[in-house]
């Protein structure tokens, strides 16, 4: 994705709108070829030569921006690595230790190959190599080793798009109503919303559609970069389904809050995301692999069911099934606050529902308050889900 300082957008009637180029221009899809071969032909070059080729070809052009956005949108694309016969920091090491061995050593001196020979024994190698690798861990000093490359074409589809998702990076808040339609549509949002654990509320029902809030990155005060991002990469998700309208509240110190709206009607982004594969949740997958050994007769299921609560819709991950066949919905939250989870508690009080768990991660809270009360229905863990601690909630849970 983009760095803020390579955002592009503009303000209009208290909305916000990114600004995006033409993909047919002929110009910015020969930027984009050039710029995608300057990478394909830079196997093994260090990054700095990569870098240095790449500053000459921008050069002080009216679409600077532009091109540094593409550059950072392949940049992302490549993979780089320290490449030295040893760490870098041991080289110098041996180096410096011998060098203080001997009289002051200057680049013109005949000492300066003695030492690099010395070191160069040390680690299986040459002198000249031990001299090119001193500082070989420096960004500027790794070397590309792979580069998945792009039509130019679709890079100017993936920089349209980031630079959308850069304006959610101030996301207060965003409203999406989902209008009635199939099953397979509900699913995949909800799922979306899951896979990038978003602080969201649904309310509505299947039948009329639902209205999902998801809190953003700019209403949090910890690990808000983070969220951000999360907020950002869920785009491209969205734009796979269908039947959707988007209000963002996007925080803005100069002119007030702004909005940035969008609907899955909008033909001017193209999402990414063509083949992902099916998200699994890594709490899930562990809690689901230790149930077996402590779980005796109950049993855990993954949950198939999106339950209407009249105003509000819960959608768990899993299902607990006692030995008598009762219920006890679990939900495995990703990023979380202390507010959010208590106007969540209270909604379901409000709708007189009980049979559910939510197990919250302490990794993934999102702001630096704690908790400061405790509910029956809430189980806090670290490092993964206890299942015996699941069990002994839900048992209270189905007492009389």
């Amino acid at each position: 994705m983009l760095t803020s300082d390579l955002a592009l957008n503009f303000r209009r009637g208290g909305k916000i709108f990114p600004r995006l180029i033409n993909t047919n221009d002929a110009g910015y899809l020969r930027d984009a070829a050039n710029l995608i071969e300057i990478f394909e032909e830079s196997a093994t070059k260090t990054r700095g030569e990569l870098e240095k080729e790449l500053e000459e070809y921008v050069g002080t052009g009216t679409d600077f921006k532009i091109l540094r956005g593409l550059i950072k949108l392949l940049d992302d694309r490549a993979e780089f690595e320290t490449s030295a016969p040893a760490e870098p920091f041991e080289i110098r090491q041996k180096v410096f230790l011998e060098a203080g061995k001997m009289p002051p050593v200057t680049p013109d001196s005949e000492n300066k190959n003695e030492i690099l020979e010395i070191a160069a024994a040390e680690f299986k190698s040459d002198a000249a190599t031990i001299f090119a690798n001193l500082y070989a861990d420096s960004a500027a000093q790794q070397r590309l080793i792979s580069f998945q490359s792009i039509a130019p074409e679709d890079l100017l589809d993936v920089y349209n798009l980031a630079q959308a998702q850069a304006i959610l990076y101030k996301c207060v808040e965003m409203k999406i109503k989902v209008a009635p339609s199939d099953a397979a549509n509900y699913r995949a949002i909800f799922g979306w919303i899951k896979h990038f654990g978003l602080i969201h509320s649904v309310a509505g029902n299947s039948k009329n559609g639902y209205e999902i809030t998801l809190t953003g990155a700019a209403s949090l005060f910890h690990r808000s970069q983070k969220y951000g991002v999360q907020m950002s990469v869920f785009l491209p998700a969205l734009l796979l389904c269908k039947n959707w309208s988007a209000r963002a509240e996007i925080a803005d110190k100069q002119s007030g809050n702004l909005f940035y709206e969008l609907t899955s009607e909008q033909t001017e982004l193209r999402s990414n995301r063509f083949d992902q594969p099916e998200y699994k949740n890594p709490d899930i997958e562990k809690l689901l692999k230790n149930w077996a050994k402590f779980a005796a007769d109950w049993r855990l299921e993954e949950n198939k069911k999106v339950i209407d609560l009249g105003k509000i819709t819960f959608v768990p991950d899993l299902v607990l099934i006692s030995p008598e066949n009762k219920e006890v919905y679990l939900d495995i939250l990703g990023f979380w606050t202390p507010k959010s989870l208590q106007k969540t508690l209270a909604e379901f009080a409000a709708a007189s529902y009980r049979n559910f768990i939510i197990a919250a991660s302490s990794e993934l809270r999102g702001s630096r308050e704690e908790p400061l009360w405790t509910s029956e229905n809430v189980v806090f863990y670290k490092t993964k889900i206890e299942p015996r601690a699941l069990i002994e909630t839900a048992e209270k849970l189905l007492s009389p």
